[in-house]
Order: structure tokens, then sequence, then C-alpha cells
């Protein structure tokens, strides 16, 4: 369900937490922001005086420092705390880790670098403790708000997915890639279960997985410019979005990763006809001893571009990366087994070809994805 947006200008006073008690938890996921974090403390003490609130910093192991620099400041600000997360990866991970180390009333998601405006935080808050909203959007697409700092690859990517979400999940609100937000902790809790833990964009996965039994009202912003680091969006972020999408229109039978790791397949698919040509051009070899290092390519390739994108939260290193690819070229071989197996009894069956060499393909690849994340990559 959504309310209208609320104009700038209706804002209403916002109630006050009982003495001692946290009423309002700024869930801050970080990578790279070492040099926003004191910044966002001191804008958030204006922007929030006369509230009882926290920040909580959820940083992925950041190389420049990031936790260290808001544990530094945690020391001397008792509003202020860290997570520092190892061997876990990902801004909705992080987010879901946030709001449920939280105990307030509300919770809010804002980025790290400054560009979300903190100064409407307490009209947002104002709507969810006069009971108006369990949710509320800080949209950058009603009238008020403005995208204009966007780069134009994102604000395209912004605007498409916007409208892939509204039509194919039926998404009502103009801004549900949105990454700032507030709601009740309780309302969350009840749909965290559900809420998957890879992505970007947790606010789409959040009301999709309410099923339309949030209140929702969207408050205008403008989105700024960034004034410290650089920017976290690439290429990823379009295969989780299309992750979540089919995971969602699936009812979760098709996990988020499985998209990304089809893609990799693809390319490594055309990495071993590349290869095979390669060496049969050179005359040196044989077919089978050239179809071998075709072959041993391409579950490289395989293993290495999931190992980066597909599974990036669960990147294995060191000693870790050489048992992994073992790992991955057995259950490669097995896969390849049933792939063979079952094309070959479909075709013998019902002799259409393209039918049996597709199963046997489909069954290959879901094999390798359910053994590969469960043994290799060991996710949930």
């Amino acid at each position: 369900m959504s309310l209208p947006a609320l104009d700038a200008q209706t804002a209403q006073p916002v109630a006050h937490s009982a003495a001692g008690t946290v009423l309002l938890s700024v869930v801050i996921p970080t990578f790279n922001e070492a040099q926003n974090v004191r910044e966002m403390i001191s804008r958030l003490d204006v922007a929030l005086k006369g509230i009882a609130w926290e920040a909580i910093y959820v940083d992925d192991n950041s190389p420049d420092g990031t936790a260290a620099e808001a544990k530094a400041l945690a020391a001397t600000d008792d509003r202020v705390r860290c997570i520092k997360r190892l061997g876990r990866r990902g801004l909705a991970s992080a987010c879901i880790e946030g709001i449920m180390s939280s105990a307030a009333t509300y919770v809010v998601v804002i980025d790290a670098d400054l560009q979300h405006d903190e100064c409407i935080l307490p009209r947002m808050l104002s709507l969810l403790t006069n009971d108006s909203a369990d949710l509320v959007i800080g949209s950058r697409y009603i009238p008020g708000g403005s995208a204009d700092a966007f780069a134009s690859s994102r604000a395209s990517f912004s605007k498409l997915a916007n409208r892939i979400a509204q039509m194919l999940l039926g998404v009502s609100v103009s801004d549900p890639m949105s990454g700032f937000f507030m709601m009740r902790r309780d309302r969350f809790e009840q749909v965290a279960g559900e809420l998957s833990s890879i992505g970007f964009k947790i606010l789409l996965d959040i009301m999709v997985t309410a099923r339309g039994h949030l209140r929702v009202v969207e408050v205008p912003y403008e989105f700024r410019e960034r004034l410290f680091g650089e920017s976290k969006f690439d290429a990823r972020i379009g295969l989780e979005f299309l992750g979540l999408i089919l995971a969602k229109l699936t009812r979760g039978i098709v996990d988020p990763r499985f998209v990304s790791f089809a893609l990799v397949g693809t390319v490594g698919l055309a990495v071993h006809l590349l290869a095979l040509l390669i060496a049969l051009r050179l005359g040196t070899h044989s077919f089978p001893i050239a179809q071998s290092i075709a072959t041993l390519m391409a579950l490289a390739s395989n293993f290495l571009l999931n190992n980066m994108l597909t599974y990036r939260d669960r990147r294995l290193s060191g000693f870790g990366l050489l048992w992994g690819f073992l790992g991955f070229c057995a259950i490669g071989a097995v896969g390849a087994i049933a792939n063979v197996g079952i094309a070959s009894w479909l075709y013998s069956e019902h002799s259409v070809w393209w039918l049996a060499g597709a199963a046997g393909a489909v069954m290959g690849a879901l094999w390798n994805y359910s053994m590969s994340s469960q043994f290799v990559w060991r996710t949930r």
C-alpha cells in the first residue's frame, strides 16, 4: 500500500524517546569511506538535534581504514558504534546486519558518501512516530526531489531499473531503487528472514517481500554530489539487480546469484571455443589434447570470474583459491557426466536433439551451481 508523497512543508514535530533509550538507529554501510565518517556524524548531530539516535557503521573490512576511523570516533562518542565484517561483503547484507543489531524503535539506512540529504530525517521520522506510515522512502523522482547529481550512465540505469521493478514486480512507488529509507524495526524483522543478502537494492526486496502490507510514503530530497571517495556503481550491480528480479518473480525458486553464474558459464563457453580453435590452428595437438586444454582453460575462466563476480562476498584467496579451483573442477566433471547422461537418455527416448541437449545443459548447470555454492564458496 502506498500513500501520497509528503510535501516538504507538512512535517510534524517528532516525538522524543524516553530518557536513556535510543529512538532511531542510523545504519551506515561502508566500504572505503574513511574520509566521510566524521563529517557524517557532524551532519547527523545537526539534523537530529533533540532526537535520541545512534549511528551503526557496518564496514566490509575497508582497506582505507574506515572501520578504524569509525571506532576511533566511537571511543569519544557513545552514539557511534562499528561492526567490522570479515569474510562478508555486500550492501544488502550489511544493511540487514546493521538493522538486526539495533534495539531502537525506528531504523534508517543512509549512504556513507553524504549524497543523501540527512536534513529530511526528522520529517521521515515524524511520519513513523505519528503512525502515518510503516516505511518512508527518500525519493529523487517526486516533485521537490532531484537526481541531477547522477552521472549519465548511473542515471540511465536508475531510471531503467525503476521501470523494470514497477512493471515486473508491481511496485508503485516512484523510487524503488532508493538506498535511503526509514522504517519501524519490528516491521523490518517480520520480513528479514526472506530477504536476499545479495545485491545493492534492499529497499525493493523489502517492499516485494512485504507483499503490499506496508504503508509507504515518499519524501522528496535532492541527491548530492560525492565529495570524497569513489562510487561503488559498476556492472556487478546490474547483474545483482537482474538476479533479485528473477528471484522475486520465481518466489525464491531461482537464487539471485544464478543469473551471474549462468552468464559466466556463457563466457566460459566462448573461452572454450576460442582456446580449442587456437590449439587446433597451431597444428601441434590432436583434437583430444586440444579439447582437454580448452576445457581446462574454460574451467579456470569460469572459476576466476565466479570468484570475482558471482561470489565476490565469499571471495577465495591464497590456498583457498587453489583448493576451491580443484573442487570446482571435480564438481564440473560430475556435472559434465550428468549433462551427457541425461541428454543421451532423453535423445534415446524422444530423438529430439535440441531438447535433449538443452535439458542436459540445464541439469549440468544446476548441478554445478548448487554444488559450487555449497561446497566451494560455502554460501547459505
